[in-house]
């Protein structure tokens, strides 16, 4: 038996809120590990913390846990009980790919990056009792033949949204303060749109995300999807870019296909600011025509948002919130900057971090001294831009009255984050108490093909071990595969 486990996290969107569902299953990265192993082999068990305590006296032959930074602390401790009792541990997941030294202190494998072509490695070593270092593929996977994720596993009436498909791997806009390019590529690899039409009609749901990073990523691959979707009863949501979410031929051919919702990260209304993060797609001068356009699709806008930037100053929340408002986004959500480790933006931001406490890793607190603002004045404005967006009076204001947009979908949205936001978290010190640096340096699974960036991470790396005085200052470079014999 091999029991899956994703750790707690203080994410209000993963823990049950309402009728005792959580927005979101954090899940489909395990379920997807969960579809890599052979039934005929190992019954598998799954857990979700967010919604069910763990039972550490399970017999079981190992245990995987997948955990991003934010609650990877957490996933140490479940690996250090386990291990403990005697059982074998691999971690995986964002954390774990970026900072597998540090994992491994607390487990037996580290899954760098993808884990669908070392899934095969890490059961034969389990069964010779040779289960350890790290288990990384020499390629990325073609996306081909995929297995089916294990929805059977997934506690169907604890989450309101439960079903991520993923149509595509790898992302080509390489903004600074994310980790999908170093995860799985600045290219996209698409799956045969037949497999992907498959899970989709067995996964069990008529509610679904498609869970790729920009599923409008080049035109022609999703109106191929879409196309195969029309006509199958099916809801959708996936998130896009701004760019070609003002294609009329694309929006048309969502709304056709079912979409209710797309996500769109629009980061800020600043150009220089996003010019700053490699966010070169944007252009804040078209955001309210965007919103508008989508609307008349009958399809709701969630805008992403972050605050904290460089070139952010006090009057930036007031300026965003109200342009939210006025452009009549649906739902907004509002995060603080976040340099998470081995990301462009960590090593660019490295002198200005503070606190190396992963827990405070969320979005929410602030680990790292702003330029153009206090401490004081990001976190007061960051609750500030979720208190006016989620008020009453602008609840009414953008409720879609008129327009094919779903009621329903909207109101259970603007509820949770309400609730979740505005007048359920609590979060008494935002701005963290500095703390010494981690121990190891973190190495992103893959290096940046842009020579700057690639540049920028070797430097960081180098100047880290330099430090810590270790390889002599010589970069080590990402985490290479191994073979998990203790070599």
């Amino acid at each position: 038996m091999i029991h899956l486990i994703n750790p707690k996290t203080r994410s209000f969107t993963t823990r049950p809120m309402y009728f005792n569902r959580a927005l979101y299953s954090p899940l489909a990265g395990l379920l997807t590990v969960a579809g890599l192993i052979p039934r005929d082999q190992y019954e598998v068990v799954l857990t979700d913390e967010n919604i069910e305590e763990i039972d550490f006296d399970l017999k079981v032959d190992m245990v995987g846990i997948s955990a991003m930074t934010s609650y990877v602390k957490r996933g140490y401790e479940i690996a250090d009980e386990f291990r403990r009792r005697g059982v074998p541990v691999v971690m995986g997941g964002v954390h774990p790919s970026f900072m597998t030294e540090e994992a491994l202190q607390h487990c037996d494998a580290v899954v760098v990056g993808e884990a669908d072509l070392v899934m095969d490695k890490v059961l034969d070593d389990l069964k010779n009792g040779e289960l350890k270092g790290i288990y990384k593929a020499e390629g990325l996977h073609p996306m081909v033949n995929m297995p089916m994720p294990r929805y059977d596993l997934v506690k169907q009436n604890r989450y309101v949204n439960r079903t991520f498909v993923q149509t595509s791997r790898g992302c080509h806009h390489g903004c600074s303060f994310c980790s999908e390019h170093m995860m799985n590529g600045l290219k996209f690899r698409y799956r045969p749109v037949d497999e992907v039409i498959h899970e989709i009609e067995n996964c069990g749901q008529n509610f679904i995300s498609l869970n790729d990073a920009d599923f409008f990523g080049t035109p022609e691959r999703p109106k191929e999807v879409m196309r195969a979707l029309k006509g199958r009863g099916i809801k959708w949501q996936a998130g896009v870019t701004s760019k070609l979410a003002l294609n009329d031929e694309l929006l048309e051919l969502a709304a056709e296909s079912g979409c209710f919702m797309l996500s769109i990260g629009f980061e800020s209304i600043s150009r220089e600011t996003l010019t700053s993060v490699h966010k070169h797609v944007n252009r804040p001068e078209n955001f309210q025509k965007l919103v508008e356009k989508i609307h008349s699709y009958g399809i709701m806008v969630f805008g992403l948002f972050i605050f904290g930037f460089n070139n952010d100053h006090p009057s930036v929340f007031e300026e965003t919130v109200k342009f939210n408002i006025g452009a009549d986004f649906d739902m907004c959500a509002y995060s603080v900057l976040t340099p998470y480790p081995g990301t462009l933006l960590w090593y660019q931001m490295k002198q200005d971090v503070v606190s190396f406490d992963w827990d405070l890793y969320d979005q929410g607190h602030i680990v790292y001294k702003p330029r153009g603002l206090t401490p004081q004045q990001l976190r007061e404005g960051h609750m500030h831009a979720y208190s006016r967006f989620y008020s009453l009076p602008s609840i009414a204001k953008r409720f879609p009255v008129v327009g094919s947009r779903s009621r329903t979908q909207w109101g259970i949205y603007n509820t949770f984050f309400r609730k979740g936001e505005v007048t359920g978290r609590n979060i008494k010190k935002a701005v963290a108490a500095p703390t010494a640096e981690p121990e190891f340096t973190p190495r992103p699974p893959l290096m940046p093909l842009k020579k700057e960036w690639r540049l920028v991470v070797e430097e960081g790396i180098e100047a880290s071990e330099a430090a810590k005085g270790r390889h002599g200052g010589k970069i080590a470079g990402p985490a290479s595969p191994v073979a998990a014999t203790g070599d």
